[in-house]
């Protein structure tokens, strides 16, 4: 590893970023052709948030924060600060001083691939977390590693600068060139889901309006009446 601090790197469109907050991750997901979902074990501490952000993003050694300290400078306001460790480790490695700091910068979140600790405070705080695990342990301040690098969360590569998009559901990362497509890809998903909506409010059934039903013999399924079927 390159023990790195990258400046300035590009970010997405502000505009954007902020549009794309109006979509739940799941839509943005599917609109995306099923794209840069981190994964279920990446799940808020507490629910009922949703943000959208630019990433800046951590690789540090497992329990330790070190390079969390040195990634705060590099944060602006509408960021999510993105954390990842170099093996797997559920160590605390963020807390309720490290959010009052960010919040001060005007950061929207934190995703991390490990533990976070203090949960009532960061819930009292009103600071949105998503995170792999909640643990009391402590961790060091010794080994450096690297800030604004492309990192790799649940098999999803993420730059600095690329689309944080958080909600009860997880977070799922936009590149940073694609965030205008996101918007409208949402937009037109979100639309297509209310007419949808609408259809089986009124009776329709999802069998024929995705027009399933008549893949269903193809598929080797049969409708047997229940006498016929008891009596085999």
């Amino acid at each position: 590893m390159r023990t790195v601090v990258v400046t300035n790197p590009p970010r997405a469109d502000a505009a954007a970023v902020d549009s794309l907050a109006g979509y739940g991750v799941a839509t943005v997901h599917e609109a995306m052709g099923r794209t840069g979902f981190l994964g279920p074990s990446i799940r808020p501490v507490h629910l009922g948030s949703r943000i959208a952000g630019t990433a800046v993003t951590v690789l540090s050694w497992p329990g330790d924060n070190l390079m969390i300290h040195v990634a705060v400078e590099q944060c602006r306001p509408g960021d999510v600060l993105v954390v990842t460790t170099t093996s797997p480790s559920t160590d605390g490695m963020f807390g309720e001083l490290f959010a009052t700091a960010l919040q001060q910068r005007g950061v929207r979140g934190l995703v991390i691939n490990a533990g976070v600790r203090d949960v009532a405070e960061l819930h009292e705080m009103g600071f949105p977390v998503w995170s792999a695990a909640v643990s009391a342990q402590g961790t060091a301040k010794a080994t450096p590693g690297a800030v604004n690098v492309p990192v790799t969360i649940g098999g999803q590569l993420i730059r600095p600068g690329d689309v944080i998009l958080a909600d009860d559901d997880g977070v799922v990362r936009v590149e940073r060139e694609a965030a205008a497509e996101a918007v409208k890809a949402a937009q037109a998903r979100e639309e297509k889901e209310a007419a949808t909506r609408a259809a089986f409010q009124q009776g329709e059934l999802g069998l024929d309006r995705y027009g399933l039903r008549d893949r269903l013999p193809g598929m080797g399924i049969e409708y047997v009446d229940y006498a016929e079927y008891s009596e085999t």
